[in-house]
């Protein structure tokens, strides 16, 4: 019954809304969601919503983790840089596609819930941090990627600085209920172009 509803949540919610990257698809249809989720609103797993998962933090609706993997192109030779590990279902998503995953979560209880449930699932391609997500993981930079799951006020200029040339930024930005989401390239030579793309609405960037 899961599987059935992953693969209708993939067709009404994530086609339905144009997204066509074939590995992007096959990501949201394998990557069991109500895994992720706590087991009072498990019921909801594939519903078109983001959802509560404890310490005030949500795990994103669906089309929007399709929206913002598909926009960072990833290939299984690339590296990405997941800022907000969260429930561990976006790093997932992360997982199929790239060589490797580094996810940094600044609770420390959800870092370790959701490594708990990703060793489960046998994804032996991710490394975790407990940690600011302003400070990125210098010691692993460049990365072909970066993605991030909650809400700064501006774009950390450290993400910037450790994104590679040629690589992709999905970053929500802005304060309050209304967010832009936005696309951050770094193109060959190291000059940075900057796109708003949707309204979205994420939980605030903690820094420390």
């Amino acid at each position: 019954m899961r599987e059935e509803e992953r693969v209708e949540m993939v067709r009404t919610q994530v086609e339905g809304r144009d997204i066509d990257d074939p590995a992007v698809l096959a990501a949201m249809r394998k990557v069991e969601r109500h895994l992720f989720i706590p087991d009072s609103r498990r019921k909801e797993a594939y519903a078109d919503r983001p959802l509560p998962i404890g310490s005030d933090q949500t795990i994103s609706q669906p089309y929007i983790v399709a929206y913002m993997t598909e926009l960072l192109r990833l290939t299984k030779s690339k590296s990405v840089l997941e800022i907000g590990t969260g429930s561990g279902y976006q790093t997932a998503i992360l997982a199929e596609l790239a060589e490797k995953v580094f996810t940094v979560e600044y609770i420390a209880s959800l870092s370790g819930e959701a490594r708990e449930i990703l060793d489960k699932l046998n994804y032996r391609n991710i490394a975790y941090r407990v940690g600011d997500g302003y400070a990125g993981w210098p010691e692993f930079a460049p990365f072909d990627a970066i993605i991030v799951t909650c809400a700064p006020d501006d774009i950390p200029d450290t993400l910037i600085g450790q994104l590679a040339e040629g690589g992709r930024m999905v970053i929500p930005m802005g304060a309050g209920s209304y967010q832009e989401l936005m696309l951050i390239e770094k193109k060959p030579g190291g000059k940075v172009v900057i796109r708003d793309l949707i309204g979205v609405r994420f939980v605030p960037m903690v820094h420390s």
